[in-house]
């Protein structure tokens, strides 16, 4: 019977990150990483905005503020050393209100979380950076970027491949039995032509299955239901702008109270093709159809900073759904990485609630679950 070192379940972008830098921590260490679909990253990795986040939003000391602002500057070195396209495009936050306190806060908040080169802008300074926009104050990001995070996610695989991983991809696990200081993991492997199961064993078993951290943590027997945080689906749909781009730098408006989401905003891909969104939707299950009826309340929200929007320009693109572990009207949930101590079982490290910023992070959420599994094991 086969056996590994790790096995990884979910190549989103963070299972794939994971496997990165737990090769560079263990070189000689067996992996295995299996994922559900046909391809890596189907899900939550491919239906985002492709932005490089700064660190501004999140709570200081949370694991997003500190795994985002050291995820950016990985992810940029990553990008130089392996090609990977990236655009340092900047984003501007804008606040149409006359007293400027919500960006004083906002400005605060990110200086505690260790991100320092925003700059503060008056009306003059953004009509003249950005003739379209309206807004009366704005934050300046400039280490605010986009990236092709197919690209990127390829260029993980492809390495990963390099250095000795098993990719596993039409391979759903279907248990997983703690049995002393290993795993026994079957799964059901679709092969096109037939269907047949696998068993394996593993030393270490990473639950990084994204929006299906918590179905698949209900297949890992003895697991205690109290380590497995309450999901909520979130969904954020798209738009293309069929118009010309009048923007130069990413536009945000202020972020909603409980940071369920940031806005309707304009980003836009490496090409320069401008979408808006995502908006936020708790849904019940995983559906990622756009409704067309929304285009009526995009156009609102964006002509608050964007005024000369044509409304029937506005096409829908896709949708995707952030997998929260808070809902409506709560605070916003941080991430969630939990080993051993939490568990009860060794060598198990699950993932939950890994949303925005998770792609800017992955590096280093990487990394710090390499660092975990060295304490544990020392």
């Amino acid at each position: 019977m086969d056996r590994f070192d790790f096995c990884i379940a979910g190549a989103g972008v963070v299972g794939l990150a994971i496997a990165h830098k737990l090769l560079e921590a263990f070189p000689k260490a067996s992996i295995v990483l299996t994922e559900q679909e046909s391809d890596f990253g189907q899900h939550t990795s491919s239906r985002l905005s492709e932005v490089i986040h700064a660190g501004i939003y999140y709570p200081p000391e949370s694991l997003k503020a500190r795994l985002c602002v050291e995820g950016k500057t990985a992810l940029y070195a990553f990008c130089d050393k392996y090609r990977v396209p990236y655009r340092r495009v900047g984003k501007l936050i804008l606040s149409n209100s006359s007293c400027d306190q919500a960006i004083i806060r906002l400005a605060r908040n990110a200086k505690s979380n260790g991100v320092d080169d925003l700059e503060y802008w008056a009306e003059d300074r953004i009509k003249i950076a950005e003739p379209a926009v309206r807004a009366s104050h704005a934050l300046f990001s400039p280490s605010t970027g986009i990236l092709d995070s197919h690209h990127y996610m390829q260029t993980l695989l492809t390495l990963n491949e390099q250095r000795g991983m098993l990719y596993a991809p039409r391979t759903k696990i279907t248990s997983v039995h703690p049995s002393g200081q290993d795993f026994f993991v079957k799964a059901r492997i679709d092969n096109r032509i037939k269907t047949e199961t696998y068993g394996f064993n593993a030393k270490w078993f990473i639950n990084s299955a994204g929006l299906w951290s918590q179905q698949l943590a209900g297949k890992i027997e003895k697991l205690p239901a109290s380590s497995v945080p309450k999901q909520f689906l979130c969904k954020g749909e798209y738009f293309d702008y069929r118009g010309s781009n009048p923007f130069t730098h990413l536009i945000y408006p202020l972020p909603d109270h409980e940071l369920s989401g940031l806005g309707i905003h304009s980003t836009q891909d490496l090409s320069g093709q401008l979408r808006f969104g995502p908006d936020s939707e708790f849904v019940g299950e995983v559906d990622y159809r756009v409704t067309p009826g929304k285009r009526r309340a995009f156009a609102r929200a964006i002509r608050n900073y964007f005024p000369s929007l044509e409304a029937n320009k506005l096409v829908p693109a896709y949708a995707g759904i952030r997998p929260k572990i808070s809902g409506p009207d709560e605070k916003a949930g941080d991430f969630v990485i939990a080993g051993p101590h939490e568990s009860g079982i060794p060598g198990l490290i699950q993932l939950f609630g890994i949303e925005s910023p998770g792609l800017t992070a992955s590096l280093s959420i990487g990394s710090y679950v390499s660092r975990l599994i060295r304490q544990v094991s020392s």
